[in-house]
């Protein structure tokens, strides 16, 4: 593992094939809070989105959530994720570190559900809390790593 870049902020991702739920550290690396989650339309767009925030936020790393399925097995959208994130790679020359997900998406359902907040609200919402517990997870581990 990399050792932590205080330069910046890290910038965490729950990619799915029509949206991407986002989150941003804090500069000293302990919190993750969420960011608007990205509507696809086009890689080319996507991607100028991806750099403003990149740039707005300061990122110096990016952590990709990396879907698995519960056995550990890789699935149809892990071959996606981990094409897109070697773009991200290539296009902002940033360390991306690919970080399990798996049963962030229920957990951010679970904790949305014991809110006041609408079922449609919390659709809105469920990426970005997926996006704020990969993070945050990533951010936990690199903390007890060293």
């Amino acid at each position: 593992m990399e050792s932590s870049n205080n330069a910046g902020r890290l910038l965490g991702m729950d990619v799915g094939a029509r949206r991407i739920g986002l989150a941003v550290s804090d500069l000293l690396g302990i919190t993750a809070q969420g960011v608007p989650t990205l509507q696809r339309r086009n890689k080319r767009t996507d991607l100028a989105e991806l750099q403003r925030i990149i740039s707005e936020y300061g990122v110096s790393e990016i952590v990709v959530g990396y879907p698995l399925r519960l056995s550990g097995k890789a699935s149809a959208q892990t071959g996606k994720v981990v094409e897109f994130a070697e773009e991200l790679r290539k296009k902002f020359n940033l360390p991306i570190h690919l970080w399990d997900e798996r049963l962030t998406s229920a957990e951010a359902n679970r904790l949305l559900r014991e809110t006041d907040m609408s079922i449609r609200r919390r659709a809105e919402v469920v990426d970005q809390m997926a996006a704020v517990l990969i993070l945050q997870s990533f951010m936990e581990n690199r903390k007890r790593s060293f």
